[in-house]
């Protein structure tokens, strides 16, 4: 596609339609799956309250308030769970191409799983809450249904939650990502240690018997997903190729080669920061690659000074270009480094593409070889140089790309709002379109 056959403005894009209300960001899967969880929360306290479920003669029933907000906690931390996750794409791109574009749109949104991550959290701290309000009650009307241990544990997890909670919120998450990270990996595992205290605190308040207590079947199950990816932490080496002060290639020689549309996460300080990328597998060889590019203080400084070493923990997990396989034939939509996560569905060849990728000066920020290879794996690839044509606009592109294949649905890699943008233009018109929605 020459850039001279492309119109400067599609009138479909611009024209009011009823999608265009149905799919706006603020009403995605992500979304829909947050309030669901909340409209189901709502629904057992109001059914609970009008058949007398949290008390009885003898007071707040601190146990069953207690199970309730430790199964949200548990659907929030097993949903972001590796080997859930890629069950979870695993299950979803078994349907077939031949289904209705319909059924295979929805099912490709599988990525959005994180609502129910966001709602159980949210959620699980509003049942603490009350958890927490009704024992202050208790305990200051003289009853003896809690003791001062299972209080105080209790009123500490809120406010740790609390906290939790407010750092999650995306402008802070966004302004201070390190500490949103820290926040919430350290106060993650204090909570989890408080969960186990209060539990047993409770049991013993009650007089119950700790190995028939419902929770702690859960909290174990809590604490092996959250033991097992640090199971096998390992400093791994890497072989590091820079074309540019932007971006640096790099290479493992590790284990098992990842399959395409996956990512790991590396690190040059495990217990403080983790960084995600998109694995890059070549076929038929061993290893594969990740692409850093400067977008803050850390990748900027790796690529300053990359190290010999990193580490890694956990297992290859999916990510949203997995999806590709329930489509006939998509158009990948990319900017700068976000070639990352298309790359390795170029080289694969799984399913017919079309590339549109706007980046800084391509071969002298990525190298020669990058772009090479990616015009010896893609029919007919538009690379757009922004330094050169200046910024254009991605939906134009990608809706030119969806009519020229005949693709059935467009995957786009960029930053967060240039995303949305391209999705939300792309579905106002019925075409399926994911991206990344940053929930993590």
């Amino acid at each position: 596609m020459s850039m001279e056959t492309i119109p400067q403005v599609t009138p479909e894009l611009r024209r009011f339609n009823w999608r265009q209300f149905t799919r706006h960001p603020y009403l995605m899967e992500y979304q829909r799956l947050l309030w669901l969880l909340v409209a189901v929360n709502v629904g057992i306290f109001i059914w609970g309250y009008q058949n007398e479920l949290w008390l009885d003669a003898a007071g707040l029933k601190l146990a069953v308030i207690s199970d309730i907000a430790l199964v949200n906690f548990t659907i929030a931390i097993l949903i972001r769970q590796q080997r859930v996750i890629n069950f979870l794409f695993w299950f979803a791109t078994r349907i077939p191409t031949s289904w209705p574009l319909w059924i295979r749109w929805g099912a490709g949104k599988v990525f959005h799983f994180g609502g129910l991550h966001a709602g159980g959290n949210t959620m699980g701290t509003l049942w603490f809450v009350i958890l927490l309000v009704g024992m202050i009650i208790d305990f200051m009307n003289g009853g003896e249904t809690v003791s001062t241990l299972t209080l105080g544990l209790t009123a500490l997890m809120v406010g740790v939650l609390i906290t939790m909670i407010g750092t999650a919120f995306f402008p802070v998450r966004s302004r201070h990502h390190n500490l949103f990270e820290i926040v919430h990996r350290f106060a993650g595992w204090s909570v989890l240690l408080l969960f186990w205290a209060q539990t047993v605190s409770i049991v013993r308040d009650s007089g119950g018997s700790l190995l028939q207590t419902p929770a702690i079947w859960a909290l174990c199950a809590i604490s092996a997903s959250v033991i097992s990816p640090w199971l096998s932490l390992k400093k791994v080496p890497i072989e590091v190729v820079k074309p540019s002060n932007h971006a640096v290639s790099i290479r493992f020689n590790y284990g098992d080669t990842p399959f395409p549309g996956s990512s790991n996460s590396i690190s040059l300080n495990p217990l403080v920061e983790w960084h995600s990328f998109a694995n890059i597998p070549s076929p038929n060889e061993n290893g594969y690659r990740l692409i850093i590019s400067r977008a803050g203080d850390w990748t900027g400084s790796f690529i300053e000074n990359p190290p010999s070493h990193v580490w890694v923990r956990g297992i290859t997990t999916s990510g949203v270009a997995r999806i590709e396989l329930l489509f006939k034939k998509v158009v990948y939509v990319g900017t700068g480094s976000g070639i990352g996560p298309i790359l390795p569905h170029l080289l694969a060849h799984d399913v017919p593409n079309k590339l549109v990728w706007a980046t800084r000066s391509p071969r002298a920020t990525y190298g020669d070889a990058l772009v090479d290879e990616i015009e010896a794996n893609t029919e007919n690839p538009l690379i757009w140089d922004t330094d050169a044509h200046g910024k254009p606009d991605l939906s134009q592109l990608a809706l030119q790309a969806v009519r020229e294949i005949g693709a059935e649905a467009v995957i786009v890699i960029s930053n967060q709002k240039l995303t949305r943008k391209v999705v939300h233009d792309m579905e106002s018109l019925g075409i399926p379109a994911f991206g990344a929605i940053w929930d993590s």
